[in-house]
């Protein structure tokens, strides 16, 4: 997706990232957590927010309403932007 002239690796960032243990999800209404999506489907952006059960996050294709989830697993990522085929 993304070109290597568009990386920027800031080394004072990556190592203060690496430093928290357990970082804090993105926050969204009321307080939900939710995950960045690039919906290859429109090439837009969208949110998709953790499930009531707190098992998956779930959400829609703000464009085309085509459904994403990704599964909360027991080793977690501290991945934030996720992408959607």
């Amino acid at each position: 997706m993304a070109d290597k002239q568009d990386i920027v690796d800031i080394a004072a960032l990556r190592d203060a990232a690496a430093d928290r243990a357990d970082p804090a999800p993105e926050q969204g209404p009321k307080g939900t957590p939710w995950l960045s999506i690039w919906f290859h489907c429109c090439d837009t952006y969208g949110r998709i927010y953790r499930n009531s059960a707190g098992t998956a996050y779930v959400g829609r294709c703000p464009k085309c309403g085509a459904m994403a989830q990704a599964s909360i697993g027991p080793h977690g990522t501290t991945q934030r932007l996720f992408e959607a085929w």
